[in-house]
């Protein structure tokens, strides 16, 4: 039954800060339940997640890809790395044939830049239109290929075996964050991967107003005679307590990760060691939006994670009733999930199938307790999922 999920949530107070900024520069928000909440976009949180990943030494690089429009720069780096021969301008060149070939996209120079470029300079670098999302495995091949075919390129690539070669290395193989987050490409659509997890916006469990901070600064060369600021200015901020939710496609990573990055490797080797990365990273990691002005450096205070064969499920609902804080809005919020949690349960999961793990700090988050197995640390917890999640994998349909 090729149907496993992981939800994983999350309560985390977060002081006054502004870690994903709207057009005016104000934390995004929304209306939930009838009520202002503060909003952090799940574009936002899976950016911190994908970033986690490198900056904890979570993966091997060679696991992970990169997402840029400047792919030709990025592919003719590795191009003249295996042929130091071979120079900028003829890299550049045999990149941006080979990705086109390969992905279908056009990679060309910004007409912006090069109109704005000078006489007798070099044009800019060719560029895709987009954020193209590779692999280091894709890259690789890539290069390998253009190199064979550095000689006359566009001959090599009008071959029928070479033009599909160049397709297959870039989609098989796929890194982790491709695998985990997808890839969309509009010139092609067969170069699409669907993505293995979703994440929800996070959002407050309470109201919340956004404040502002009105600030000055001294210019450290004024005289005694100059008084005043150098410098004044505002930056709007808030502070909350969020509920966080992902869910992940078990089945929908294995796929996307194929055979495995790795050939001696079994099937649900490279899927755990995605999973355990994935739920460190996207319990640990936080979104750096003003993070020099507030310094909001928290960690969740309840984490619930479930390891179920029905379906996702989120438990906001917990909190369309916003949180009326008497002191502090955690202690509710974890009451209000002790609450709901086995409710929503009984009537929507499957008790005999679901595994269930809980993480939890302070006594503010002791209702919590028995709604599963209880972990001491977060490696505890990151190592059991991913253990559970490999035997799943491992047993025979």
């Amino acid at each position: 039954m090729n149907r496993l999920f992981l939800d994983v949530h999350a309560l985390q107070t977060v002081p006054p800060s502004n870690l994903n900024r709207d057009d005016t520069g104000a934390p995004k928000s929304a209306v939930y339940g009838g009520v202002p909440r503060s909003r952090v976009s799940s574009q936002a949180w899976k950016r911190a997640t994908r970033s986690y990943f490198e900056k904890q030494d979570l993966l091997d690089p060679g696991e992970l890809g990169v997402r840029t429009k400047k792919v030709a720069e990025v592919l003719a780096a590795r191009i003249t790395a295996v042929d130091p021969a071979l120079d900028e301008a003829a890299a550049l060149l045999l990149a941006a044939t080979v990705i086109q070939t390969a992905t279908g996209s056009k990679i060309e120079p910004p007409k912006r830049k090069a109109d704005a470029a000078k006489d007798g300079d070099d044009g800019p670098a060719p560029e895709s239109k987009y954020l193209m999302f590779l692999s280091s495995r894709q890259l690789d091949g890539l290069a390998a290929l253009a190199v064979d075919g550095a000689a006359d390129i566009k001959a090599y690539l009008q071959d029928k075996a070479n033009k599909a070669r160049a397709k297959e290395i870039a989609n098989t193989r796929h890194s982790v964050d491709i695998a985990l987050f997808g890839r969309m490409v509009a010139d092609s659509a067969d170069f699409n991967v669907d993505a293995a997890v979703q994440v929800a916006h996070a959002i407050s469990v309470h109201r919340v107003d956004t404040e502002s901070d009105y600030y000055t600064a001294v210019d450290d060369k004024n005289s005694v005679e100059e008084t005043g600021a150098g410098m004044i200015g505002t930056v709007d901020f808030n502070s909350a307590t969020l509920y966080r939710y992902a869910a992940l496609n078990v089945h929908q990573l294995a796929g996307n990760l194929g055979g495995g990055l790795r050939d001696d490797e079994a099937r649900s080797t490279p899927v755990r060691r995605a999973v355990e990365a994935f739920v460190q990273s996207f319990l640990e990691s936080l979104p750096t939006g003003k993070i020099n002005t507030f310094g909001h450096h928290t960690v969740p205070d309840a984490v619930i994670v479930k390891l179920r064969t029905t379906r996702p499920m989120s438990y906001v609902a917990a909190f369309e009733e916003a949180v009326v804080g008497t002191g502090g809005y955690l202690r509710e919020a974890v009451g209000r999930l002790a609450e709901y949690v086995p409710d929503v349960e009984q009537k929507y999961g499957d008790e005999g199938t679901t595994v269930s793990w809980v993480l939890r700090v302070g006594p503010a988050t002791e209702k919590l307790s028995g709604l599963g197995t209880e972990q001491d640390r977060i490696e505890d917890l990151v190592r059991s999922v991913g253990q559970a999640v490999a035997e799943r994998l491992d047993k025979p349909a």
